[in-house]
Parts: structure tokens; C-alpha cells; sequence
């Protein structure tokens, strides 16, 4: 796929949006240009694109609330946001709406390339290709009562289904993989965001607290915090 990406660039500052689109196009990507959230969300039902990058603060529509809107039926499409509000709650508030990374203005255009890449083939093409494949049968995974199929991210259990975000199935599949098994804190953070940092650290835990939330309904599942090490998770009945 090399540069060949669609990208759908919401950003009101219009010198910035010139900018990434002026120095992006030429490498392959594609680009169009959103000046809110409410045109982003148009134009991304014309343009289907493979990445949104998005800054936060917009009129009409910011990007809070963009996110919030795209996530009730695409949970596929990374979004990166372009923010210049450094605050631990708003960085953990964009993952907890579904955001998959971010990076704080000012910015290199190279990291932006960077990060574009790395969610496009982390987050799009991976689902896709199992998606593609029908890789659903052989996929399922016990947890307790429930069954977890990570290709269509489904936890089902006694037939009622859940849909997990992309991030949220990402970190239950690297946690049932192994259960019981205490996987390091360290280990997560580099292998889904590809960065330790404290904000992403932060991003986790809001994360371990929704999936505790969506596996709650048997007792005896537990996703258990060794404190200064990782998470494992576990079904008491079998571990006591």
C-alpha cells in the first residue's frame, strides 16, 4: 500500500491543512480537507477514507464529538487527533471515545507520516484482511461463559453480543491469549500503541476498566492488576 493512503484531514487552522496537504500529495497520499466535525462526518461518507486525522477544537463540531458520532457505526477507521490541549483527561477522554492515537502540536510532518502509516496498517488492514478472509470459526476464544471472536471483535454470552472497539478487542485478544499468564504493562503499551508514554499508560487503564465493565456479567472472570507489573486475566473458579 506503501503511500497510497486516503487520508480525511479535519482541521479548521487552514494554513496548517495547506500544509500536510501540500507536502503529503506528492508522496502518494490523498487528501481532502474538513474545516469541522460536521463537514468531516459529510465528507466521510463520499470519500471513505482509510485514516482520519482530526484537530479537536473546531467550531460547529469539534472533534470530541465527531468521534463520538462515528463510532455508533464505524469502529474500524483509525482516527489520530491533532491537539493542542496537553492534558492527561482530554488525551484519555479522545482513546476512551475511540480515538487510536494523537499527536501534540507543534508537529513534524514526518512523525505525522509516521503515525499515519503505523495506525493504517495496525488498525485497518489487519482487521481487514481477517475480515477478508473469514477467519471467524477458528477464532473463538473461552473466556468463562463468554466467547470472544477477535477477527469480528463479538463477546458473546448467553446470546446477547457486544461489539468491542478495535482497541478494546486488541487488548482482550493479547489478554485471553494468554490467560493467567501476568503480561507486562510495558508489553502492551508497545505492542498496540507502539509508544510506553504516561498518557498512553493512562489511555490503558481507562481501557482495563471498560472491558472489566463489559465482562461483568460472569462473576468469575476477572481481568487482575498485578500493581507495578501488568494485567492477567483470569476465571476465579479455575484459579483458586
Amino acid at each position: 500500500m506503501d503511500n497510497n493512503i486516503k487520508v480525511l484531514l479535519v482541521e479548521d487552522e487552514q494554513m496548517l491543512s495547506s500544509i500536510i496537504k501540500d507536502t503529503l500529495e506528492p508522496l502518494g497520499f490523498k487528501i481532502v480537507v474538513a474545516g469541522n466535525g460536521l463537514s468531516g462526518l459529510k465528507l466521510y461518507d463520499t470519500f471513505k477514507p482509510n485514516i482520519i486525522v482530526s484537530d479537536i477544537m473546531m467550531p460547529q463540531m469539534d472533534g470530541f464529538e465527531m468521534i463520538r458520532k462515528l463510532r455508533t457505526f464505524d469502529k474500524i477507521t483509525p482516527v489520530l487527533f491533532l491537539t493542542a490541549k496537553s492534558g492527561v483527561n482530554d488525551v484519555v477522554n479522545g482513546f476512551e471515545l475511540g480515538a487510536n492515537d494523537y499527536l501534540r502540536k507543534p508537529f513534524g510532518i514526518q512523525e505525522l507520516i509516521v503515525r499515519i502509516k503505523a495506525l493504517v496498517s495496525r488498525t485497518y488492514y489487519d482487521h481487514k484482511k481477517l475480515v477478508d478472509n473469514d477467519v471467524i470459526d477458528d477464532n473463538w476464544i473461552n473466556i468463562g461463559k463468554y466467547t470472544f471472536n477477535p477477527s469480528t471483535q463479538q463477546l458473546v454470552l448467553n446470546g446477547k453480543i457486544k461489539t468491542l472497539s478495535y482497541r478494546e478487542s486488541q487488548i482482550l485478544y493479547f489478554l485471553s491469549k494468554k490467560q493467567f499468564t501476568v503480561i507486562k504493562t510495558n508489553t502492551l503499551l508497545m505492542e498496540l500503541w507502539g509508544d510506553d508514554s504516561y498518557y498512553n499508560l493512562r489511555s490503558l487503564h481507562v481501557f482495563i476498566t471498560k472491558l472489566r465493565h463489559m465482562l461483568s456479567d460472569d462473576k468469575n472472570v476477572e481481568i487482575v492488576n498485578v500493581r507495578g507489573i501488568g494485567y492477567k486475566l483470569v476465571t476465579i473458579s479455575q484459579s483458586d
